[in-house]
């Protein structure tokens, strides 16, 4: 293999993975607003939430956001903290929620991400 071409694959991932988490809450920020009471969703479909799911989450699918959430959640301003299988559900969901008026939605990213962060709350 020659040297540009492993340059540029070795830049393509960096950017990927940074990407990635762009626009994911930081893991301090999110413990903060769990000791406070933040809502956890996941928003990955029912038989994947079935599979196996964080103890503290809630499940309401992607792509049953805006109709599901404003009958769970009646105060905007509640904190929700979405996460999916690797964050890029969870991101659209935080657009989502934020285009709905939900201020206080942020991206906890994928699920190993969330576990780890819920798992320094206990």
């Amino acid at each position: 293999m020659n040297w540009t071409v492993l340059g540029l694959m070795v830049v393509v991932v960096a950017i990927f993975l940074t990407l990635s988490k762009a626009g994911q809450i930081s893991a301090r920020d999110a413990a903060a607003y769990l000791k406070q009471g933040a809502l956890v969703i996941d928003v990955r479909s029912a038989g994947e939430f079935t599979s196996g799911h964080l103890a503290q989450a809630i499940n309401i699918p992607l792509d049953e956001i805006e109709t599901a959430l404003p009958k769970r959640v009646k105060d905007k301003s509640q904190v929700l903290l979405l996460h999916c299988a690797s964050g890029m559900r969870s991101g659209m969901a935080k657009s989502k929620l934020n285009g709905m008026g939900y201020p206080n939605a942020f991206n906890l990213g994928g699920y190993s991400r969330a576990e780890n962060i819920l798992n320094q709350q206990n």
